[in-house]
């Protein structure tokens, strides 16, 4: 690929000399009269094509009717709506020409660290740049350096992310760039730009993710912190940044595998839509989104037996479906709960050094109630990535009777993972019940019911205990009408107590959540 010859615009890559178009790497069909036309149309970029002018250039001088110009507009149109933007790409002026709008990166004069495209990895990718120093005090440029080299380092604990070495993105230190030219040297969707000022006792921080492909912001945020201790605010910062990127990315690689077009699945692939479906299913909780996602991971793991996150999330659907009783095949089925053992501890085998894994091993020993093994679990996913972040950790802390530290476990999850599903805040308001708070359990388990209102009955039947435990007897009742309505054979002595044996290892404590549904009026038996 001759740089030279090479222009870029959003995914696609125009090769003058060749005669080729590329859409994330590979050959699009085009005509050569629509190839001509966008040749001529980007060259122009930016300035109004007239119709006389496009017409002498791509049919060489021959006298043409207009609508043979038209034609190959939307022919090219076609070709451009490959990419969600595309549509955008090309202006018609009426009754003068048309206008090219994209930003194109031409690599004849490219002045960046080179103009030889890299391909992209198959999962994410990322390259974290220089942050910019705004306090115009040269000597703060160690802070600012210190904060994107410990980012670097820590995004580098996620095994499946791509992250570029600081020695690669520090050679745009101090030069003017287009973050989308950035992606196409470096080989990379994903670039965190930012800058540093500080002032005094004081320093803001402002990171912002961008989509290298697109040129579009996926995430930005802004920090702003007293420097009593410099290394301690330094530390703070990067986990924070790290994780509630790690989390963006993880959504906006979710949201992209989805547009793909299916020949192109692999075992990555099958393990990204298995992800939005089963992150679908924690709003929707319709059991087939279940075993759909099931299916997909089984497929990821089929196509690759070495695939430690898609063994782990296979098990992570065999327990949940253990757990719920909505699912009658699973629900308590022994078989079930074996083979949630089984497909966590091959995650384990697999790769040892994958907290995904762990956390998934950890969930299921926790409703086996081994419960020392499974904190043990949780704690080395911890120290093998101190940014993962799992709310099955809190779930597991719940079980051993741990509830503060469920919810501090919990806060955390929350603070860092802005899309945790409607089960995260029923797992806070269970715990904050457990130690009678009941008016800070309230808004927590109003958020799960009110995002999940189907959740089989546990959102509402932790609100009517909670509203008997402070004398509110109407709202209760009402919550207890709702738990019957979902599970209309709901007893306190059956469904109650069955669950109890799995999640509440304390006697008082379970004694303390039936006495609430009875308060509330649910049936004994």
């Amino acid at each position: 690929m001759d740089p030279s010859d090479t222009f870029r615009f959003g995914s696609f890559h125009l090769l003058a000399a060749r005669r080729e178009l590329r859409f994330n790497g590979a050959p699009v069909a085009i005509g050569s009269r629509a190839f001509d036309l966008l040749l001529a149309l980007v060259r122009r970029r930016g300035q109004l094509a007239t119709k006389d002018d496009l017409m002498a250039e791509v049919w060489s001088g021959r006298v043409v009717e207009e609508n043979n110009l038209q034609a190959q507009i939307s022919a090219l149109r076609k070709v451009l709506a490959r990419e969600a933007i595309g549509a955008d790409y090309l202006q018609t002026v009426p009754g003068r020409g048309y206008r090219f709008l994209s930003q194109v990166v031409d690599m004849a004069t490219s002045t960046g660290v080179g103009a030889a495209a890299l391909p992209l990895p198959d999962g994410p990718s990322i390259a974290v740049l220089p942050f910019t120093n705004m306090s115009g005090d040269p000597e703060q440029e160690y802070f600012a350096d210190g904060i994107v080299e410990d980012i670097t380092t820590e995004l580098s604990r996620f095994q499946d992310l791509f992250v570029i070495a600081r020695n690669s993105s520090f050679q745009y230190k101090g030069k003017s760039f287009d973050v989308r030219q950035v992606g196409y040297e470096l080989g990379v969707r994903y670039v965190l730009e930012g800058s540093i000022r500080r002032s005094g006792d004081r320093v803001r921080i402002s990171a912002q993710l961008v989509d290298a492909v697109t040129g579009t912001h996926r995430w930005a945020e802004r920090y702003d912190r007293t420097l009593e201790d410099i290394y301690a605010v330094q530390d703070e910062v990067v986990r924070m940044i790290v994780a509630i990127l790690a989390a963006h990315v993880k959504k906006a690689e979710t949201q992209r595998i989805l547009l793909k077009p299916p020949a192109t699945w692999l075992a990555y692939d099958y393990y990204m839509r298995g992800t939005a479906i089963w992150n679908s299913y924690w709003s929707s909780l319709k059991t087939e989104e279940l075993y759909q996602a099931r299916r997909l991971f089984e497929r990821s793991f089929a196509i690759d037996a070495t695939y430690a996150r898609a063994c782990a999330m296979l098990s992570t659907t065999y327990i949940t479906a253990w757990i719920l009783p909505s699912f009658s095949s699973d629900y308590r089925n022994p078989d079930a709960l074996d083979q949630a053992y089984q497909m966590a501890r091959k995650g384990v085998q697999l790769d040892p050094y994958s907290p995904q894994a762990l956390g998934a091993l950890g969930l299921v020993l926790a409703c086996k109630g081994q419960h020392e093994a499974s904190l043990a679990a949780f704690k080395k996913a911890a120290v093998l990535n101190p940014n993962y972040s799992d709310p099955q950790f809190a779930i597991a802390l719940v079980c051993a009777g741990e509830p503060m530290r469920a919810i501090e476990v919990i806060k955390a999850h929350m603070r860092l993972d802005p899309f945790y599903p409607p089960v995260v805040p029923l797992w806070s308001g269970m715990a904050h019940y457990m130690l009678h708070r009941y008016l800070e359990a309230l808004p927590l388990l109003r958020e799960s019911a009110s995002r999940a209102p189907n959740f089989l009955h546990a959102a509402h039947a932790w609100l009517a205990a909670c509203y008997a435990q402070m004398g509110r007897l109407d709202e209760a009742r009402m919550e207890a009408a709702e738990v019957l309505r979902i599970e209309p054979k709901y007893t306190i002595d059956g469904t109650a107590r069955r669950r109890a044996e799995v999640f509440i290892t304390s006697p008082v404590d379970a004694e303390h959540y039936f006495d609430g549904l009875r308060k509330a009026g649910l049936p004994e038996n």
